[in-house]
């Protein structure tokens, strides 16, 4: 479980840096405009936001590998205390989408559904 939970967590990072990548660098791009859902006119308004929005995404993804690498060379629980801090603040930020702004459903679960598998399956293998 340890393994699997620690792979979904790394899933995790890369989806979050890939938003890191589309907030704070192509925001303004036509692809990213259609994933987001926003108009032109709405991006170049919110841009300095989503650039710092995204490092927010960024900051998640390097703690949560930070822990993965730290886990991986023997320091088994500061490496499992920062991938729960990643994971689990990913997840976090996801609920709040949702239930701040139930029409983004689909986008909250994309962003909450892989560190909700690796928290689980981390636990799991804890408790185990």
């Amino acid at each position: 479980m340890g393994f699997a939970g620690l792979f979904f967590a790394g899933l995790a990072a890369l989806l979050h840096v890939y938003i890191w990548v589309m907030e704070s660098l192509t925001w303004t791009s036509a692809r990213t405009r259609a994933t987001f859902g926003i108009t032109e006119d709405e991006a170049l308004a919110t841009k300095e936001m989503a650039f710092n929005q995204g490092f927010y995404n960024l900051f998640l993804a390097i703690v949560t590998v930070t822990g993965i690498v730290i886990g991986g060379i023997g320091y088994n629980y500061v490496g499992l205390a920062l991938v729960f801090a990643g994971t689990g603040s990913m997840l976090a930020a996801a609920l709040v989408l949702l239930i701040s702004s139930p029409d983004k459903a689909r986008a909250a679960i994309t962003q909450g559904i892989l560190p909700l598998i690796a928290i689980v399956l981390l636990v799991v293998g804890l408790v185990i």
